[in-house]
């Protein structure tokens, strides 16, 4: 039993708590607690404790603390309030934001409650995969040689493309596909190992006021079926150099980036699906489980090992399809509200700076990669994470999962092994450098990346705030 000395002392203890919570002397605190841990959640004859005091002054470094020392959230005073009710009473929204923005808390006022559906670049395309026609190989080689088929070719992952001038738009070139027929590529198919032939999809054309079958019924044999196929041919560097030749009008596209941003978006869509499928096929020309030679089939998109009793060919291996890499990338979100957190890398270009990124590792989930990679990068703690869009990255074969993360910590401290720098930006700042309104002390990716807008998202949320 406690004697009425120490029960004084304790009280006393308590009271210089609350009081430094009150007028946000953050250090004095953090010391009181690193003595005496358990007076973490003391409470006053009111029924407060040093969160209250801490919410009702708008002292976000104080709140900051006591939530990271694992103070509890949910106690509440003789008035039946929380911190949380405290604070929203009072009007400060990033004390707020912070008490609601913890795993399985309440979602911050920022945040919306509806996502809307975003097609990013690289997300939208001219085809229909048409999956079920892999397996036909029959249909695949009656198509191969079809004079409607269209092929687009490769070389060292970059697409063959034109330029041309737009009539509306005479002083801006037009980088477009070079859209081939058999009769351009038959040579160059299957002269040596690094020639790659991908079956992409299906663009539906039928013919103009005319019937697809003349029979009145189902298509016959020998019958056109209105499906304009495509294909992706991937062919040596001698190859190349001999069909350039040929064809001046032409060029490769490269290096990729940002070179590949300059395709009409139908088109890039096209082009992630055939550069990734045909990165998958020069990275592992042989059998990842065993090391021995493979074949491919079902139009590019699997490869089956030749050696007899391969452990993958029994069961579904992901060692047999082509690999998607997820990596999240997010617009880290100030407790506030109107701050938004973006690093650099060292190979970006002066003054660069974007939304943090990562991929997402085995067993992980999407939210807990952002978090992760966030601390990570910055030292920022993250609670709530919000999806947003996605957006097909073919450098080689990532898929960028876009969300929004509200931090429950605002200090930096940068990882220099992972990134060059990261700092808070406001609201302000980052509307002035997506409209190109003033002289940019920095700048962002272009509109085509799912950064920038994830960027005009963020800022589309809440405009009045």
């Amino acid at each position: 039993m406690m004697t009425d000395f120490e029960k004084n002392l304790h009280q006393d203890m308590i009271t210089q708590l609350h009081n430094c919570a009150a007028v946000g002397n953050a250090a004095r605190l953090k010391a009181l607690l690193s003595h005496s841990p358990s007076l973490i959640n003391a409470a006053a004859d009111n029924g407060w404790t040093a969160l209250m005091y801490g919410a009702r002054n708008g002292h976000l470094d104080v709140v900051q603390i006591l939530l990271e020392e694992g103070c509890d959230r949910s106690l509440i005073n003789k008035s039946r309030q929380t911190a949380l009710d405290i604070a929203k009473f009072w009007g400060y929204k990033h004390i707020a934001n912070l008490l609601a923005n913890v795993k399985g808390g309440q979602r911050p006022n920022f945040l919306s409650n509806e996502v809307k559906e975003y097609e990013n670049y690289f997300g939208l395309t001219l085809l229909d995969r048409r999956t079920e026609k892999r397996t036909d190989s029959k249909w695949l080689s009656k198509k191969q040689s079809h004079p409607t088929t269209v092929y687009i070719l490769f070389s060292n992952l970059s697409p063959l493309v034109t330029s041309g001038r737009e009539i509306e738009s005479s002083q801006q070139p037009k980088v477009k596909l070079c859209r081939l027929h058999h009769k351009d590529v038959e040579q160059y198919m299957n002269q040596t190992e690094e020639d790659i032939l991908i079956f992409l999809g299906v663009e539906l054309q039928f013919h103009m006021n005319l019937p697809i079958a003349c029979n009145g019924g189902a298509l016959q044999e020998g019958e056109e079926d209105g499906l304009v196929a495509w294909f992706a041919l991937s062919v040596d560097s001698a190859s190349a150099e001999k069909f350039k030749q040929k064809h001046e009008d032409c060029y490769f596209l490269h290096p990729p980036m940002p070179a590949l941003l300059q395709l009409p978006e139908k088109e890039a869509g096209v082009v992630a699906q055939a550069r990734s499928v045909l990165a998958w096929h020069n990275r592992y020309r042989f059998c990842p489980t065993c090391g021995s030679a493979t074949k491919i089939e079902e139009g590019g998109y699997k490869k089956i090992c030749l050696k007899e009793g391969c452990p993958s060919l029994q069961g579904v291996h992901n060692t047999s399809y082509p690999r998607v890499d997820p990596v999240v990338i997010m617009q880290v979100i100030h407790p506030d509200g109107n701050h938004c957190l973006l690093g650099r890398q060292k190979r970006f270009p002066p003054g660069m700076f974007t939304c943090l990124a990562g991929f997402v590792e085995p067993g992980e989930t999407i939210e807990d990669a952002v978090r992760r990679e966030v601390e990570e990068e910055a030292g920022v703690k993250v609670g709530r994470v919000q999806y947003v869009s996605c957006q097909p990255w073919p450098m080689p074969s990532s898929l960028m999962i876009g969300c929004l993360a509200v931090a429950v910590s605002t200090e930096i401290k940068v990882d220099k092994n992972e990134i060059e720098d990261a700092r808070w930006f406001t609201r302000e700042q980052v509307v002035e450098v997506l409209t190109k309104r003033s002289q940019r002390s920095f700048f962002v990716p272009p509109g085509r990346a799912i950064a920038h807008q994830l960027m005009k998202h963020w800022i589309g949320m809440n405009p009045n705030l």
